[in-house]
């Protein structure tokens, strides 16, 4: 085996070592000025520099609420998810405004679902993304034929696609129609109303 070294122009040097396998290997360099980064190397890959149609591991989050929050009929309401399944960048606020606000530029996934305690007035639900502060999408109207029975309760869900640029943050809202509704913890994660989403396709 035969390896070729390539010395510094003051000191150090690399040598290129062929691997003791049959057969010819070809590396190929891009037409590019740059560095190689290696698995040794101390630097960084980030999502600007992956291709544009490579997620690769940007932020994705899932919430979800832990107490009722009842609300008034017939406005929207952003829904309160006080426990976080996952968070990968810290861009889901639980505590506060109960956003996401990722800082990486590109295409969301987004889902939201609500469990909606109502009454025999109840006759509406929505489950609405909001965008900076506005009404981006009703992810699921519900219009039932009949009205809720006293107490009873019904999950709605929905999901999109969105483009968020780096500073926009979305919310999960919720709308019911008559009576006095709740939007509703119910003893576990996976039913109650719930909010997650992850980035697809990088800007």
């Amino acid at each position: 085996m035969s390896a070729i070294q390539l010395n510094g122009a003051t000191s150090g040097s690399v040598t290129l070592t062929p691997p003791a396998v049959a057969g010819t290997n070809t590396l190929t360099l891009p037409a590019k000025t740059g560095n190689i980064i290696t698995s040794a190397d101390s630097g960084t890959v980030t999502q600007t520099m992956l291709s544009t149609n490579v997620a690769g591991n940007g932020p994705a989050f899932s919430a979800y609420a832990n107490a009722s929050q009842t609300v008034s009929s017939n406005v929207f309401t952003k829904i309160s998810l006080q426990v976080k399944d996952f968070d990968t960048a810290s861009a889901f606020d639980n505590t506060t405004n109960y956003r996401f606000q990722p800082s990486t530029a590109g295409y969301y996934q987004v889902n939201g679902q609500l469990l909606l305690v109502g009454t025999v007035s109840t006759t509406q639900g929505i489950v609405a993304l909001y965008k900076n502060g506005s009404i981006y999408s009703r992810l699921t109207d519900l219009n039932p034929s009949a009205a809720l029975s006293s107490n009873s309760s019904v999950t709605i869900n929905g999901s999109t696609l969105i483009y968020l640029n780096g500073t926009d943050y979305i919310e999960l809202y919720g709308y019911y129609y008559l009576g006095t509704s709740t939007f509703s913890q119910a003893g576990s994660s996976s039913i109650t109303s719930r909010f997650s989403g992850s980035l697809v396709r990088s800007a």
